[in-house]
């Protein structure tokens, strides 16, 4: 997921700075909304993980749907491992694609791993997390 618009976007003084950053990513606003629908609340917490894993993929047929859910999924991802696994922080690459990067200096893209989430269901969000977790 290309962000360009965050090289650009000002605030007084410029550029948001990290927490600014992180709350706009961590909007995921079509993820949030699916998964209320479905009962699911989403406190960006690795339990929550779980609960999307569940979730019945009726996104699936609809290729535009599907691509905005893996963005949404990979970013909120993003958002649970960089709340609770320490050390994890949000880094934007050249290209403006968000991923995280961990205390160990891996990288991780959320955003791929929220596509193929969507578009599959392999690998399940909540295993994604757990071995982002342990490095």
């Amino acid at each position: 997921m290309n962000i360009p618009f965050l090289g650009n976007r000002r605030r007084k003084g410029g550029v948001p700075g990290p927490e600014g950053i992180a709350e706009l990513l961590a909007e995921c606003e079509l993820l949030r909304s699916q998964a209320y629908r479905s009962g699911i609340r989403l406190d960006d917490s690795p339990a929550s993980l779980q609960a999307l894993d569940q979730l019945v993929p009726g996104w699936r047929d609809d290729e535009e749907r599907s691509a905005w859910l893996g963005n949404d999924a990979g970013l909120y991802l993003g958002t649970v491992i960089v709340r609770t696994v320490p050390g994890a922080a949000w880094e934007i690459r050249p290209d403006g694609q968000p991923v995280v990067r961990l205390a160990s200096g891996r990288e991780f893209d959320v955003v791929d791993s929220g596509h193929q989430w969507a578009a599959s269901g392999v690998p399940e969000l909540s295993q994604l997390y757990a071995e982002v977790a342990e490095d």
